[in-house]
């Protein structure tokens, strides 16, 4: 640290330090500089200095350091008020608000003290003529936190009916206050409806809208407003994440949390500020967060997860049982010790009341990642008979119901039967079922199991289920790989039940399960033989027979209309095989309503699927929507997690397609969460995030994006998901970045997404980022990097044959060069250069239009360079200089005019703004007639206008230029000779 030796260095020691983030170093330096303060011995550099260290402390974690400084001020205030500038009076009286909030936050103040303290503010504001409205504020904000209700509305319509002053809070602050006394007394919509004007960013301050995003998301999951709570989640997470002093804001997000099935999520946020498990700087904001973390360590219990480690306090490892227990006796130690201060209950009642809420939604997904922890699996509820055991005869009933009528769960059902079963004697038929739906659900591992079933078939004497269950057996050593071998072993049992068939000793049921087995393995074969005609024939005329034996004979039978629909979608399967793709779009449209009308259409959404995909290729958008959106509905609840991403995904990208991007971000968001809890988090999850950061930014949703893509990021890799996914969501972040103010972190982002662009074959993405983050560097305060960036941006675009982004980097270039001492003569230089280039251009121009396109740029080059040495001239001091600046600046304005007028109307705003800035470097020098009659000359290019939109503008354009004629008329017609 550089030694202080004069005031000036003691100010700008401070501004710099009040940039730094907050915390403890920050107040440190803070306490240093007023060391240094008082050995410059000048009261009003330790006045500063005090009023720096007090609006640090009350900006961090040590709020209750503030009242040394303040006490120290005031004393200073009443000794000697001559010492006080105009500003620092001002922030003295200010400060009294947040040293009387700063006493209720401290439960070792006594109550008495700040009544005493409060009395003490409006008789020192009465003294400095200032309106009562502050000091009503904090009269409600004492009679609100004792639980005094009636007072507190007495003051609270006071504060409202006191007039502003420059003592009031900002209308931020205020509108916060507000809405939250309307939601604690259960006002929600009032509340939400105060934040709005905070919420939409028409009023903020350094902690607004954070704390208002924080506040409203109970009250929105109150009043069922779901969207906007995960928006106002995602938008102020972020703004809060970084602001050691927002523990209480950063509570409600850890609550929005528990009380949104995220529980995941709220674990996160505890893991990034451990530090508030245990800072004592502001116990009121210690009791809120120790109140959340109870509430969400108790979700996780009542999830069967009590024993998962979580994060906690440093010192030793915790689980979610031990910190709920640990949390809870800390937050009711503090209310406990506020209640004692105030003489009443209220303040435990409230956590009480915190740590008791119950979730307001099952689950809200947020679209960045966090998986829900999964609890033990809950044994299934079965039923029992009159001695308690397992109801053997109930379970083998339900299961045959659930098989026979084909419903979901057919397979658990016999299972659940086959345990119950244990040990008991059955039939062989009943042996038989429970095997053959194991094997089921063995998949391609059956096979042997299949063949138990076929016996106990038999024995059973049922030979024709018996030919089933070995067809299913020879179908999944199909799956298996084993083609060619279950074709063979498949024939001889089709024509076994062929036989069986025709003399009457099986029924149609057993015989369409043969056939259709048999068809099944055909088609697979037709797969690994594609362009084989004689194998696609054969497989196409093996699913006919399927449908010859079973279509119009199905009755009431659920199974054989099932025969029905799947023969139809195979037969479009093989279609595609055979290219015939509109064809297979038809069938598989015609099985998908099959299954539907038949009371099965969860069995309807893989053929749905494929019709999507085909009529996405087809060209067919719309069929492709209906497809996806049908498959969605016809899944229900008996769709997968992996295939409802999947389908959710599709679906965004379809809509999306076609410009709907809100609804497209609804599907995206789904996909992310159904990916998740697929546990397909780093693969099909990522690619969800990817999209919805993306559609989230074509809405302007700019803070939501930047979170959902930061969360995407780590997932995406070049190897699963193609660098071009990288560049796409580094260049989209760097986008969001850039609208937040976040101007160095988007160039970073920028040059990350260059770099993996620079590999390229094509170069335009590589040029573009350079540019973008040239943009963003210099936006930062970074001009010699920006320029880099620049010049490596128009290297690529000379490489490219692209001028106008040539052109457009040397431009930039040159704006940066002026920032420099002494860079006027490289700006200029820069300048040049980039009207030479334009130049240059236009003689070569392939065509008219990309000459007009070139005339329009060099038009603008022109009129940027006069506009950068009229800016150059301002900070000089010698008249003479100014006067030459001022000529250039005009003979480049003048030939912009010039430039632009050949280009007709097309160019008419662009000419007339040129003649208007002409004319005011003309009134600069002493030309008043000049600038007179080119502010007379644009009027009348706009006479006659009849609203008509021109060639490079609209109305309101032609408005401006018309108001700036005028404004620069009468400022020459008005001045004095």
């Amino acid at each position: 640290m550089s030694e202080i030796t004069d005031f000036d260095a003691l100010r700008a020691a401070m501004a710099e330090n009040s940039g730094q983030p907050e915390g403890p170093a920050r107040n440190t330096r803070a306490e240093e500089l007023l060391t240094a303060a008082e050995k410059l011995n000048i009261p009003l550099a330790v006045i500063e200095a005090l009023g720096h260290q007090l609006k640090v402390y009350n900006y961090s974690s040590e709020k209750g350091k503030m009242f040394v400084p303040f006490a120290r001020l005031l004393r200073m205030w009443d000794e000697r008020p001559e010492d006080f500038d105009e500003y620092e009076t001002h922030s003295l009286h200010w400060v009294f608000k947040w040293v009387s909030a700063g006493m209720l936050d401290q439960p070792h103040i006594p109550l008495a003290s700040i009544e005493k303290w409060l009395g003490e503010m409006e008789h020192r504001y009465r003294l400095a003529g200032h309106s009562e409205r502050a000091v009503r504020s904090a009269e409600h904000s004492v009679a609100a936190h004792v639980g005094d209700v009636a007072r507190a509305e007495r003051a609270y319509a006071a504060w409202l009916a006191a007039d502003r002053d420059s003592m009031a809070d900002c209308h931020a602050c205020e509108l916060h206050g507000q809405g939250w006394w309307q939601a604690e007394q259960g006002r929600d919509a009032e509340a939400l409806e105060l934040w709005r004007p905070v919420l939409e960013g028409e009023y903020t301050c350094a902690h607004e809208p954070h704390t208002a995003l924080a506040s409203c998301l109970v009250p929105l999951l109150r009043l069922g407003r779901l969207d906007e709570a995960r928006t106002c989640h995602l938008r102020g997470f972020r703004l809060v994440r970084a602001m050691e002093s927002m523990r209480g804001a950063y509570a409600d997000h850890v609550e929005f949390c528990a009380l949104t099935g995220n529980e995941a999520r709220g674990l996160e946020l505890l893991a990034e500020r451990p530090a508030y498990f245990t800072d004592d700087g502001q116990p009121r904001s210690r009791l809120d967060f120790m109140s959340v973390v109870a509430l969400l360590m108790d979700r996780l219990t009542v999830l069967g997860l009590g024993d998962r480690q979580v994060p906690g306090p440093a010192g030793r490892e915790w689980t979610a049982r031990e910190l709920a227990a640990h949390a809870r006796g800390e937050a009711l130690a503090l209310a406990a010790r506020f209640d004692e201060r105030n003489g009443t209950a209220h303040v435990s009642e409230r956590a009480r009341a915190r740590m008791a809420r119950q979730p307001l939604v099952e689950r809200l997904p947020l679209g960045v990642r966090s998986v829900r922890p999964a609890p033990p699996p809950a044994p299934a509820a079965a039923p029992v008979d009159v001695t308690g055991r397992p109801d053997l005869p109930a379970l083998l009933a339900e299961a045959r119901r659930l098989s026979d009528h084909l419903r979901p769960g057919a397979v658990e059902a016999w299972a659940a039967a086959a345990e119950a079963a244990e040990g008991v004697e059955l039939d062989p038929r009943d042996r038989a079922e429970m095997a053959d739906h194991e094997a089921m659900a063995l998949g391609a591992e059956g096979a042997d199991l299949f063949e138990r079933a076929a016996e106990l078939y038999a024995e059973a004497g049922d030979p024709g289920e018996a030919l089933a269950a070995r067809a299913r057996g020879a179908y999944v050593r199909a799956l298996a790989g084993d083609v060619d071998g279950a074709a063979v072993a498949v024939t001889g049992l089709y024509d076994e039940v062929l036989a069986l068939y025709a003399a009457d000793a099986t029924g149609i049921r057993q015989t369409a399960s043969v056939v259709m087995s048999r068809a099944r393995i055909l088609t697979r074969s037709a797969h690994g033989a594609e362009g084989d005609r004689a194998v696609l024939t054969g497989a196409k005329a093996a699913v006919r027979e399927v449908l010859a034996l079973v279509d119009g004979r199905t009755g009431e039978d659920v199974r054989l209309a099932a025969r029905v629909a799947e023969a139809q979608a195979m037969l479009g399967e093989l279609a595609g095989l055979a290219g015939d793709l509109e064809t297979a779009a038809e069938l598989f449209a015609r099985g998908a309503s099959a299954f539907v009308a038949a009371g099965l259409p969860w069995f309807a959404v893989e053929y749905e699927a494929r019709l999507a995909s085909l009529a996405h290729h087809l060209g067919d958008v719309a069929q492709a929507e209906r497809a996806l959106r049908a498959a969605l509905e016809h899944g229900g609840q008996q769709l997968e997690a992996p295939g409802r991403a999947q389908l959710h995904l599709q679906l965004a990208e379809v809509v999306g397609g076609r410009g709907d991007a809100v609804e497209a971000a609804e599907h995206a968001l789904e996909a992310a969460h159904w990916a998740d809890e697929a546990g397909e988090s780093a693969t099909l999850g990522a690619w969800a995030r990817q999209q919805l950061g993306g559609f989230l930014l074509r809405q302007g949703r700019w803070a939501e994006a930047a979170e959902v893509l930061e969360a995407a990021l780590p997932d995406l890799t070049a190897e699963t998901h193609g660098d071009g996914a990288l560049v796409q969501t580094q260049w989209w972040l760097g986008d969001c970045l850039s609208e937040l103010g976040e101007h160095r972190a988007a160039a970073e982002r920028r040059l990350q997404a260059a770099e993996i662009a620079r590999h390229w074959p094509e170069q335009h993405d590589h040029a573009t980022l350079a540019h973008l983050a040239g943009e963003s560097l210099g936006q930062a305060g970074l001009p010699a990097e920006a320029d880099r960036a620049y010049a490596r941006a128009g290297d690529l675009w000379r490489a490219l044959g692209n001028t106008h982004g040539l052109i457009r980097s040397l431009r930039a270039r040159a704006w940066l060069a002026l920032r420099a001492e002494d860079g006027l003569d490289e700006a200029r230089d820069l300048m040049a250069e980039a009207v030479r280039e334009c130049e240059a251009a236009q003689e070569g121009a392939a065509d008219e239009e990309a000459r007009q396109q070139l005339t329009a740029e060099l038009g603008h080059t022109h009129g940027q360079f006069g506009d950068l040495l009229t800016r150059s001239a301002v900070e000089d001091t010698e008249d003479g200089s100014v006067r030459d600046l001022f000529e250039e600046a005009l003979a480049q304005v003048i030939q912009a005019v010039e430039v632009f007028a050949s280009l007709g109307d097309g160019a008419l705003h662009s000419r007339t703004g040129a003649e208007l800035a002409a004319g005011r470097l003309e009134a600069d020098l002493d030309r008043p007639e000049d600038a007179v009659a080119r502010a007379r000359g644009v009027l009348a290019a706009y006479e006659g206008y009849d609203g008509a939109v021109t060639g490079d503008g609209d109305a309101e354009a032609v408005r401006a230029r018309r108001a700036e004629a005028e404004q620069l008329l009468r400022l020459l017609t008005e001045r004095p000779d």
